[in-house]
């Protein structure tokens, strides 16, 4: 059984909808741990004290703000509830926008919500009023003493709270970017390379081959076997190319319809 990341309520006008927020998503990055390459024994992380020089128990760790510097002050988690208390009980929607105005550059992580005992009705409400107004919540609650912008969107039977960056936390770097123009001519083609690939996303179709090359690798060499590479990094298309590679990918694609 799951066990809930948050419970409080989701509020919205003179409403309030008592919930648990669960995870939506997985980490499936490989596990490495950090080794001694000469003994192979695994390197530990200690938190050590600047000023005694040893190694310090966990329950002995505070949270501490510098606000002057080499000055702290101390914040235990009865201080972060008293910053707001309801920020931290609940998920405040302020406004209701049509999903395809939030660009996706926002989007961060899911979670699944779910009723607390008694507030099924007033759930599934929620649930069917954004499914048919096809509009979703822009909301604001604090999780991890970290507050977060999120929408709050129906998925089928449920609800859920896609969390969102904040406008400041994207970045504009200076880029180099090209602003010749190109041809027509070379433009259609691209078009016609883009149209006969063209399908329906089913995200099903799509698997993390890395980590599964990674394992195989990992395989051998826990066998003592000697890993060579099978592929090679792929050669950038010279400027004069373009225009030939298009028409092989295009005869490329045409080749693969013919054979299935």
């Amino acid at each position: 059984m799951a066990r809930p990341l948050w419970s409080g309520s989701i509020s919205f006008g003179l409403i309030n909808v008592p919930v648990r927020l669960y995870t939506a998503s997985v980490e499936r990055e490989l596990s490495f741990h950090l080794l001694h390459e000469k003994d192979v024994s695994p390197i530990r992380y200690a938190r050590i004290c600047r000023e005694e020089g040893r190694e310090v128990p966990s329950e002995d760790i505070v949270k501490g703000y510098e606000y002057r510097k080499g000055d702290y002050v101390i914040l235990h988690d009865e201080d972060f509830q008293k910053a707001d208390l309801r920020r931290t009980k609940s998920i405040d929607v302020f406004e209701f926008v049509e999903e395809k105005e939030v660009d996706p550059i926002y989007f961060e992580k899911p979670y699944y919500i779910e009723p607390e005992e008694g507030a099924g009705k007033a759930y599934v409400i929620l649930r069917e009023a954004l499914a048919k107004s096809k509009r979703v919540g822009v909301a604001k609650y604090v999780l991890h003493n970290k507050e977060h912008l999120a929408v709050l969107k129906p998925e089928g039977d449920m609800l859920m709270l896609v969390n969102l960056r904040f406008k400041d936390e994207l970045t504009r770097p200076k880029l180099k970017i090209p602003k010749g123009k190109s041809s027509q001519r070379e433009v259609d083609m691209a078009l016609r390379l883009i149209d006969q690939l063209t399908e329906h996303f089913k995200p099903e179709k799509f698997h993390d081959s890395y980590s599964g090359e990674l394992k195989k690798i990992i395989a051998k060499k826990a066998r003592g076997k000697t890993v060579k590479s099978k592929s090679k990094a792929p050669t950038p298309t010279d400027v004069p190319d373009i225009m030939s590679m298009l028409k092989k990918s295009l005869e490329k694609k045409k080749s693969h319809a013919h054979a299935r």
